[in-house]
């Protein structure tokens, strides 16, 4: 099996951005190298004694990112052209925000004999998240799983979503807050299912997820099977909220409880003007993905929008914004 390999040069500021929209327009499985010092949850959960020394962050990261070529193609200079090209868009478009992009260079080179869709799993364990027991399915015959704890069964498989992120229990955490046994929930950008799972079995009535990859529709469904989710209870929606009206008509106006979206803080922007039209009267809507340094972009974009901002958390470099549609 040989790949194509593009290796984008930017910076540690700019990563998440880039590959979130690269995710956007159909790339996976991105490898990150940069010089960011490991958390203190990274670090136990490598598994090893000694960790090696790592040079001081100087703030470059090179982004990777491989597309199989197909056994019968015939024309590999062309696809690498087209997908070269919706990088080179990419990259454009996330320096056009005033994000400091950096060199923003492509190389393209062909390699071998890499499962780059499974290697990940040997890094991805079972962890908690208060009182729910996060497992893979990889992993669900050689752990025990301790008594008392609600146990989410999940394998993100090439949508966005495990649980491990800051971000994803930053909303967790105040999903909990909210969730009744009437909740209609709206999840923004939803990936693996996980909010929107985890809500279900907490209690919620039904869930509508939206997200721009079409890889979300076999993870959402792998996923609802394997915690007992009946399908009637979670409806996934392809589409841009955002920007597409007959995807706003088909998710509904005026008739959730919570709109949860974990994106990144200038998605939100451009998201949250939307976000009242979904909401009831007295609906909660619950972000993450935001860097602690761009948490006033996002709060004044819900105060412009009409929404009172109710909470402000933190967890590692990340922050999640609660607010309210009164």
């Amino acid at each position: 099996m040989k790949w194509i390999r593009f290796r984008i040069k930017t910076t540690t500021e700019a990563e998440d951005i880039i590959i979130s929209e690269l995710y956007d327009v159909g790339f996976e499985g991105a490898q990150i190298e940069d010089k960011v010092q490991l958390s203190p949850l990274e670090k136990e959960q490598m598994f090893v004694d000694i960790l090696p020394d790592v040079p001081d962050d100087d703030g470059v990261a090179f982004l990777n990112f491989f597309v199989e070529i197909p056994e019968d193609s015939a024309d590999v200079e062309a696809l690498k052209s087209e997908k070269l090209s919706l990088i080179k868009e990419t990259i454009e478009e996330v320096r056009g925000w005033d994000v400091e992009v950096g060199e923003g260079s492509v190389e393209v080179s062909e390699t071998e004999d890499i499962d780059w869709i499974n290697n990940w799993k040997k890094y991805f364990h079972h962890f908690t998240i208060d009182d729910i027991f996060v497992i893979p399915s990889w992993e669900e015959e050689q752990v025990q799983i301790p008594e008392g704890m609600k146990v989410l069964h999940i394998d993100p498989g090439t949508a966005f979503g495990t649980g491990m992120h800051d971000t994803t229990q930053l909303c967790i955490r105040n999903l909990r807050k909210y969730i009744t046994p009437e909740t209609q929930l709206l999840d923004v950008g939803t990936g693996s299912g996980i909010l929107s799972i985890l809500s279900l079995m907490c209690g919620a009535k039904h869930a509508v997820g939206t997200d721009l990859d079409p890889c979300a529709v076999p993870a959402v469904a792998d996923n609802s099977e394997r915690n007992g989710i009946n399908p009637a209870d979670f409806e996934l929606i392809i589409g841009n909220v955002i920007t597409d009206e007959d995807i706003r008509q088909k998710v509904g106006y005026g008739k959730y409880d919570i709109v949860v979206a974990n994106i990144l803080a200038e998605v939100l922007v451009g998201l949250t003007p939307q976000v009242p039209k979904f909401l009831k009267q007295g609906g909660i809507y619950i972000t993450s993905g935001i860097l602690i340094e761009k948490e006033d972009l996002v709060k004044k974009a819900m105060t412009d929008a009409g929404l009172e901002v109710l909470d402000v958390s933190e967890q590692g470099e990340w922050s999640g914004i609660t607010a309210r549609k009164n």
